[in-house]
């Protein structure tokens, strides 16, 4: 076989695998983790069913690719930002909970309490992520960047859940109470 042909074939197996991904991160967070289905995935990404499990070995493992993928990005976009509270403000200055991305990320945790695969890739995101703010906190003088750090990821956790339920918890709200949380007491 012809190189130029190798190389068409293996850009459409890429470019295959990519619309399933992104099918299943369009899915994920419009009928729930447990929901998402061979066909449900080939006719958003506009294949024949049987390439699902070409490309992908199981369900699971194309969900726990997409979904990891998608978090591993937007973790590693809120970890560019200098300041860790005004990494946490823009984001609930843009999230309101409900959107796709929020949600995505939610079932993501709850799928990864019962997909120890899952768990263990999410594990590593959080892991990465903490390891980038403890390092900046560090340089900024902040007693106890690590546990600083554990603490303001699961802050952001949090704050992402609470924003559902509290429209007026934004980021407003997090630059005035988030820099005393992390300075501790000034005085």
């Amino acid at each position: 076989m012809s190189p130029s042909r190798t190389g068409g074939s293996s850009d459409r197996s890429a470019a295959v695998r990519q619309r399933l991904i992104d099918a299943a991160t369009e899915l994920i967070p419009e009928l729930g983790w447990e929901a998402v289905s061979t066909r449900a995935l080939a006719e958003r990404a506009g294949v024949a069913p049987g390439l699902v499990h070409y490309h992908f070995t199981s369900i699971p493992e194309l969900l726990r690719q997409a979904s990891l993928g998608l978090i591993s990005t937007m973790v590693g976009q809120l970890a560019q930002i200098d300041d860790p509270v005004e990494a946490v403000a823009a984001t609930l200055d843009v999230v309101d909970g409900t959107e796709p991305a929020s949600v995505l990320m939610l079932e993501t945790a709850l799928a990864s309490l019962r997909d120890a695969h899952l768990r263990a890739g999410l594990t590593e995101v959080v892991r990465d992520f903490r390891r980038l703010v403890a390092d900046h906190l560090r340089g900024a003088g902040v007693a106890d960047p690590d546990a600083t750090a554990s603490v303001l990821a699961a802050t952001i956790d949090g704050l992402m859940l609470h924003r559902a339920l509290n429209p007026e918890l934004n980021g407003a709200a997090v630059r005035t109470v988030l820099p005393r949380l992390i300075q501790g007491p000034v005085g």
